[in-house]
């Protein structure tokens, strides 16, 4: 095999382990943090009730709103707890969102000047959502859990990516949900 065959294929590897890297890069997983009040006894807790956006954080449009509440309602009634439009209910249980703007760098080319090949990189500006869960004791009228999903919320054009990628946040922040 001459020096010229021998190139070509490290630069075509070099090509495929960049792609490699910039495909595992596009699916990030999802950070999710959570904590709660110490001494808190969940198992007295029975019934909750929707209170949609805590004011402070940015507002929603209808839809996300109502996604948002599809999603975390769906996971705290498969936990055991019973969803009640009563203002006595043992929990109330909100949300807040936040979208922030962050630079993501895409590379990709032939391996650089040591092989023979270039390599090129772009930049673009990315949308990275937040969404934080904060579930309060009625009787106490404490924050008892809360939790943060970042990366869940993403307002891009395509609505079914964005409710799986919502509804796959949620789900992974509320298997927290109650502490053990």
């Amino acid at each position: 095999m001459g020096i010229e065959t021998k190139r070509k294929w490290v630069q075509i590897a070099a090509g495929l382990c960049v792609a490699l890297l910039y495909g595992c890069s596009l699916g990030v997983a999802q950070d999710v943090h959570y904590n709660s009040m110490p001494g808190t006894n969940f198992a007295n807790f029975h019934t909750f009730k929707w209170v949609g956006c805590i004011p402070g954080g940015e507002q929603v449009n209808q839809i996300m709103a109502q996604e948002i509440q599809n999603a975390v309602v769906s996971q705290v009634a498969g936990k055991g707890f019973t969803q009640t439009n009563a203002d006595n209910a043992d929990l109330y249980v909100g949300f807040q969102v936040a979208v922030q703007q962050q630079r993501q760098w895409n590379a990709w080319g032939g391996g650089g000047w040591r092989f023979g090949g270039m390599g090129q990189a772009t930049s673009s500006t990315i949308d990275i959502g937040s969404l934080v869960v904060d579930i309060y004791s009625v009787a106490n009228k404490q924050l008892v859990w809360t939790g943060t999903a970042t990366k869940s919320v993403n307002p891009s054009g395509n609505q079914e990516k964005n409710l799986n990628n919502l509804n796959k946040g949620v789900a992974k922040l509320m298997k927290n949900f109650p502490p053990m």
